[in-house]
C-alpha cells in the first residue's frame, strides 16, 4: 500500500507547495526550484518529502519481504530502498537569478549528478521489476520508459535557460511529465503486486 500512497503524496505535495510560492509557474519552473536555495518554500518541501522518502523505503522493504525466492523483485527492492536514502542527501540548486549571475557552487553539480543517477536508479528497477512479472506489465513499463525519455529530453533541452536566465516557457510541464510517468508506474506495480499476493493467498495461481 505504501507504493500507492507514495504516488499519492508526491502528486499532492507538487499542488500544495507551489500555492505557496508567490510567482512561482508550475509550466515554466522545475520542481527542483521549490527546494532551491534561500526559495520560500525549501523548509515545507523538505519537511513534506521526508513523508515521502520514507513511504519509499516501507513500499522497497514490503516487496524485499514478500519477494519470496523471485531474485529480480528482490534487487528491484532493494533498490528501490537504496534510492529512497539516497533522495534524503540530494544536494539544492541555487534558484534561477543566482546561477544566472554566475553564483552556482558545487552543490549545483552535485544536484545534476544526483539527478542523473536517480534516472539510472529508475530506469533499473523498472527493468527489473517488469522482467520479473506478466507480459502485460512488461509492455506498460516499456510505454513508460519511452516517456520517460521523451520527456526527459524535452526537460534538458530548456535546462540551459536555468543558467543563462533564458526563458523556460514548459520545461515544468515536461519534467512533471517525465516524474509523472515514473511515479504512476510505481503505483501501478504496488497495485499489481497487491493482486497477485491476494491471488496467492487464495490459493490461485
Amino acid at each position: 500500500m505504501c507504493g500507492v500512497i507514495t504516488t499519492v503524496w508526491y502528486f499532492l505535495i507538487n499542488i500544495i507547495v507551489p500555492l505557496q510560492y508567490e510567482g512561482y509557474s508550475i509550466a515554466s519552473q522545475t520542481i527542483s526550484e521549490l527546494s532551491a536555495i534561500d526559495a520560500p518554500t525549501r523548509a515545507l518541501w523538505n519537511f513534506l518529502c521526508a513523508f515521502y522518502t520514507l513511504l519509499l523505503i516501507a513500499f522497497g522493504c514490503g516487496i524485499a519481504l514478500s519477494s519470496g525466492a523471485n531474485p529480480k523483485m528482490r534487487l528491484a527492492a532493494m533498490l528501490i530502498i537504496i534510492n529512497g536514502i539516497f533522495g534524503f542527501f540530494w544536494p539544492p540548486m541555487h534558484q534561477r537569478q543566482v546561477l544566472a549571475a554566475g553564483g552556482g557552487t558545487l552543490t549545483d553539480t552535485l544536484h545534476i549528478a544526483w539527478t542523473i543517477m536517480h534516472a539510472v536508479f529508475t530506469l533499473t528497477i523498472i527493468g527489473l521489476a517488469s522482467s520479473a512479472l506478466g507480459k502485460g506489465f512488461r509492455i506498460y513499463s516499456a510505454v513508460t520508459v519511452v516517456s520517460f525519455f521523451v520527456f526527459g529530453i524535452l526537460t534538458a533541452m530548456e535546462s540551459p535557460g536555468i543558467n543563462t536566465g533564458n526563458a523556460t516557457p514548459y520545461i515544468g510541464i515536461w519534467e512533471r511529465i517525465n516524474i509523472g510517468a515514473s511515479m504512476v508506474w510505481m503505483a501501478v506495480l504496488a497495485i499489481v503486486l497487491l493482486r497477485r499476493q491476494r491471488r496467492l493467498s487464495l490459493g490461485y495461481f
